[in-house]
């Protein structure tokens, strides 16, 4: 391309559209509902590092012990089995 192409045809810049998503999904309203936010992202990030379930018995416990204390059993028709 010669100088005087270049001066009549810059390079277009396409500047990428950065999503912001600042407002919470209908996942995050449900979990926010519970109570045990803090707790279910503990035991998400456990499982997301280990790839095991059993691996986080105790964040799971707590996440159980949260969702009791929130009265979502009776919220959700939630029974133990």
């Amino acid at each position: 391309m010669s100088d005087q192409q270049k001066k009549e045809n810059p390079p277009v810049e396409v500047e990428e559209a950065e999503e912001e998503d600042d407002e919470p999904d209908e996942w995050d309203k449900r979990i926010f509902s519970t109570g045990c936010a803090a707790e279910q992202d503990k035991l998400n990030d456990c499982y997301f590092a280990k790839k095991d379930w059993r691996s986080c018995q105790s964040e799971m416990e707590s996440f159980r012990e949260c969702w009791k204390r929130q009265g979502n059993d009776e919220r959700t028709s939630t029974q133990d089995a």
